[in-house]
């Protein structure tokens, strides 16, 4: 692995993962703000991991891995959640932990069979943005995202880009399999 495994943009993304379980339970437990808090911050170290790595020039294969990670750990995490509870649909959430599953295991192998670490596609980006702002809406009780279907809008502009990044990623590894030009 290139770079420091020990860095900012990593500790950041390890960080995202540990927020999962007291985001969880904040919220199950009824302390709302505490929550909001919790999702705020690991919404915000998505943003900065990637911006720190590339300001401090210290991108590494393992923040390329673990960046990732930690977003599919957060989406299926809570996803299940909101499901558990009855916010979210059943098919919402089989198809995003399915798609994440399949692209982490596609990025696997072309990482194990062509030794190409994948970075994230800008589409997959907006998906995890729609995703983030659902759960948001999901999360603040504020008159706006309750009055109107606010929840709805982002679950499906979720859906739709979810989907088209699906079939970026699957592109990608066709295309690296097949050993057709590849820019990371």
């Amino acid at each position: 692995m290139e770079g420091r495994i020990i860095n900012l943009p990593n500790f950041l993304s390890f960080l995202r993962i540990l927020l999962i379980p007291w985001f969880l339970y904040f919220f199950h437990t009824g302390h709302l703000t505490i929550a909001i808090v919790i999702m705020i911050v690991a919404v915000l170290s998505d943003w900065f991991d990637g911006r720190a790595a590339r300001w401090t020039n210290d991108v590494s294969e393992m923040g390329k891995i673990l960046d990732p990670l930690a977003d599919k750990l957060c989406l299926a995490s809570v996803a299940v959640y909101f499901f558990w509870v009855g916010q979210l649909p059943l098919w919402f959430v089989i198809f995003a932990v399915f798609r994440d599953v399949l692209i982490f295991a596609g990025a696997a192998y072309v990482r194990m069979k062509h030794s190409v670490v994948t970075t994230s596609l800008w589409p997959g980006k907006w998906a995890v943005g729609f995703v983030s702002m659902m759960f948001i809406v999901m999360v603040w009780p504020i008159p706006l995202f309750t009055r109107y279907p606010v929840k709805e809008i982002f679950l499906y502009l979720s859906t739709i880009t979810l989907f088209y990044s699906f079939l970026l990623y699957c592109m990608r590894f066709w295309k690296i399999h097949k050993g057709e030009d590849y820019k990371p």
